[in-house]
């Protein structure tokens, strides 16, 4: 991840083309700062070409005056002067060639411990190549480094069609959110390419900076090598206002610029800002804010809190030990609120919104179409969560609208479709039938469709009813259902506990629709729903369910047998119910694999008349809801009044942008589901891929039953990328402070030297995670790395290992 530290400026040079004086303009930057540190480190990753031509031979021989001050160094070298990934293959199996992480790993590494041996320096990280050349695997440049996420100077191309080629190279880093703090590129009097680019970033605010071209290159090496030294010296000397030695105090303020803006972040928050979910009485100092500079992967590059108090106390030149970095990775333990699916920063999802967004912007939707929107509704209609009930796609922004939409038109089919003589009177007082523990959203309408609880507020106004659920976990090493006080249980299956064998029996509902159990469950909602009904209860008009997992309630594992059955009696029709009661399925947290399936549907083997989705489809990359309805949904909206359509939208209905952003989603996901490491993770769970009750999980088997002994934990719970555990504690609910206060060692860095980090750039890392008063609940996303996980279960396991009664 990002490396800052105060005393040691550290950037990465790329060029806009390969041949553009990358590697002398580079050297001249190296000779200015030797001019004035005590240290300048030079560092080429990757070098093809025989030594005595390398770069950094080049840097090395042009340092002679400032030898001691100045460190050059290749990490990996290659004879054949081509570009990296045909080196490799060249090289054959005579070199042990790293993959991209150990590469990543090995820059940070060395910049690491340049830090530690430092006083003021400067370090420039030269590339091979352009922006986009390949590296040693074949990813290309721009990708491979943004996992380190060092600040950019690109150097310019000066020839013919060097414009061009200059623009792009930025825009590539632009589109990779690289900070470009400068561009350096020759004078040449002819092309006068300099120019139009002066001018052209001055208005993008980014400094560019010029020099003279170095002279034609000699016959004779000393006479060459001597003309080069000349010039250097000529061009790091001189006091014009454009050129290297500018551009070196450019770079200097830009850097002290960034850390006092970090510095200042939490503070200015503090001030501004209202955080949702958070009670502001708890944030008492900067060191509660979570300043993050940016993000990659799995992990957030956050602003090192350790560091905030004592910048100033560290800003003795003389010091021998500075202070580490003051960025550190930090892993997103809550996929940032369930949304991240392919990790942060994905370029194929950042080039899907540019493309979209050069195309269109933004479009007026209603009565019109366009082709992101229209390959977006048919692959979920008919290729995916929709296929084989659902026949329309309406579009909003995000998951709470997406249930608001949801909920209209539930009880608009109510009215039309199942009791077209109610009373208009009586349209208002509707009520939705549900499980305890639901939470469809912050808007009212969303609220007043869940029974009264933490989350509404003094104008929520309950309409419905809300059935307790029996729920999953894995308790002492086996899998549970664990039945709630208001069950009335008979003799035959007491206790209120029943044990499987393994959560595949679990989740195998056709196999349990004629057990005893389900016997119970029908019974149960009958016998509820009778005296509901008796009472002069509410007029239930639809059953609205998150299907087996009800997330922000408390990771809530429902039976689920119990809505099966739930569904089945409230379609049959029951006391007070009406015979073909809509449903709809909440999928916003559980959908597009976030459980190791697709839809929910499948498995509970019913299907639902309406289903929302939402965060996971747009790779967690902006807002966007999909609401799917079935054809009899959509036709109680048909007539001649425009009235009786659905008069529901946003200004930025089916924007472009996230329809194009959940298409590239999309794609990406059925290759990531069907890799190799969700092959592996379906064979330690031992799960059959072809069938739909066969659920698994990415965290480890043993894992999960291990936590499931610890006294501390009172069960533990996992499907797909989920994993929940619930503390044992005397305070419980989702103002029980036991879960947050159980995994605080989690923010500390694992700086154990002998651990190996997982994190980009090899780092100490620390977790960013979320509770839900008694739960701890962990994320990850679709394609995190198997290592990823191993190392977030040890830090798991560490921290509850620290909290053993």
């Amino acid at each position: 991840m990002s490396l800052l530290f105060k005393h040691l400026r550290v950037h990465q040079v790329f060029g806009a083309n390969t041949d553009v004086g990358k590697t002398i303009l580079t050297t001249a930057l190296v000779r200015a700062s030797a001019a004035q540190r005590d240290k300048v480190f030079y560092l080429k990753p990757v070098s093809t070409g025989p030594p005595q031509d390398a770069d950094d031979a080049h840097v090395t021989s042009h340092m002679a005056k400032w030898k001691d001050r100045v460190q050059t160094h290749c990490l990996f070298r290659f004879q054949e002067p081509v570009s990296p990934h045909l080196a490799v293959k060249r090289a054959g199996a005579s070199h042990s060639i790293p993959d991209d992480d150990t590469l990543a790993n090995t820059i940070a590494a060395y910049v690491r411990r340049a830090a530690s041996q430092c006083g003021p320096a400067h370090m420039y990280i030269e590339t091979a190549g352009g922006v986009q050349s390949p590296t040693l695997s074949g990813v290309l440049q721009a990708d491979l480094y943004r996992r380190l996420f060092l600040p950019a100077i690109l150097v310019g191309d000066s020839k013919l069609g060097g414009i061009s080629t200059t623009i792009s190279a930025y825009e590539s880093l632009l589109l990779r959110g690289y900070d470009v703090d400068a561009i350096l590129l020759f004078e040449d009097d002819y092309y006068r390419n300099f120019e139009y680019l002066h001018d052209y970033f001055k208005e993008r605010n980014v400094d560019v900076f010029t020099t003279q071209p170095p002279p034609p290159k000699l016959a004779a090496a000393a006479e060459n090598f001597a003309a080069t030294e000349k010039y250097y010296a000529d061009i790091t000397s001189s006091d014009h206002h454009r050129g290297v030695t500018a551009a070196l105090e450019h770079l200097d303020t830009i850097h002290n610029q960034r850390i006092s803006y970090l510095g200042s972040m939490a503070t200015r928050a503090r001030d501004t800002i209202w955080w949702p979910f958070v009670q502001h009485g708890h944030v008492k100092t900067d060191h509660d804010v979570n300043v993050i500079h940016s993000a990659y992967s799995d992990f957030f590059s956050v602003y090192n809190p350790s560091h905030r108090a004592n910048h100033a106390a560290n800003n003795d030149s003389s010091t021998a030990n500075p202070s580490p970095s003051l960025l550190n990775p930090q892993y997103d333990g809550s996929a940032s609120w369930w949304t991240q699916a392919l990790g942060h920063a994905h370029p194929s999802l950042t080039l899907a919104a540019a493309r979209v967004s050069g195309r269109y912007g933004h479009v007026m939707f209603p009565q019109a179409t366009h082709a992101p929107a229209l390959q977006l509704a048919e692959t979920l209609v008919h290729d995916g969560p929709g296929r084989g009930w659902a026949s329309k796609a309406f579009f909003s922004d995000d998951g709470s609208t997406g249930m608001e939409v949801a909920i209209k038109m539930a009880l608009r089919f109510y009215t039309k479709a199942i009791e077209p003589g109610l009373p208009v009177e009586a349209w208002k007082q509707l009520g939705i039938l549900g499980l305890k523990g639901s939470y469809h959203g912050d808007t009212i309408g969303t609220m007043d469709a869940c029974e009264e609880g933490v989350y509404t507020c003094e104008w929520h106004n309950a309409k419905g009813y809300w059935f307790e659920p029996p729920t999953v976990s894995v308790q002492d090493g086996q899998a549970t259902i664990a039945l709630p006080s208001s069950f009335s249980v008979n003799t035959l299956l007491s206790p209120a506990n029943y044990g499987f064998d393994s959560l595949g029996s679990i989740y195998d509902v056709e196999s349990r629709l004629e057990t005893p159990l389900a016997k119970v469950y029908r019974d149960h909602l009958t016998s509820k729903l009778k005296a509901l009904h008796d009472a002069g209860g509410p007029r239930l008009a639809a059953l609205v369910l998150e299907p087996l997992v009800m997330g922000a309630g408390g990771m809530i594992f429902v039976d689920p047998l119990f809505q099966r059955v739930m569904v089945e009696v409230v379609k049959a029709g029951a006391p007070g119910i009406s015979k073909g009661l809509p449903v709809i399925f909440d999928e916003v947290f559980v959908g597009l694999y976030r459980l190791g399936m697709e839809s929910t549907a499948p498995l509970l083997g019913v299907k639902p008349d309406i289903s929302v989705h939402a965060k996971i489809l747009t790779g967690g990359l902006l807002p966007l809801a999909i609401t799917l309805a079935s054809q009899p949904i959509f036709e109680a909206f048909l007539g001649d009044s425009k009235a009786s359509a659905l008069l529901h939208g946003h200004s930025y209905t089916a924007h472009p942008i996230g329809c194009e952003v959940a298409n590239e989603t999309l794609s990406i996901i059925r290759n990531t589901v069907s890799s190799d490491s969700w092959i592996e993770a379906r064979k330690k769970w031992q799960a059959d891929a072809d069938r739909v009750s066969s659920v698994f999980s990415l965290w480890d088997p043993s894992f999960v039953k291990a936590l499931s002994r610890l006294p501390q934990v009172k069960e533990v719970m996992t499907l797909g990328t989920v994993l929940a555990l619930k503390i044992s504690d005397g305070d419980s609910g989702y103002v029980s402070m036991s879960a947050q206060a159980t995994f605080q060692s989690l923010k500390q860095l694992n700086d154990d030297p002998n651990a190996q980090s997982v994190a980009p750039g090899g780092a100490p890392y620390n977790v960013h995670y979320r509770t839900l008063g008694d739960i701890a609940y962990f994320m990850t996303s679709l394609n995190t790395s198997p290592g990823v996980i191993r190392s977030m279960e040890e830090r798991i396991w560490s921290a509850l290992e620290d909290n053993t009664p």
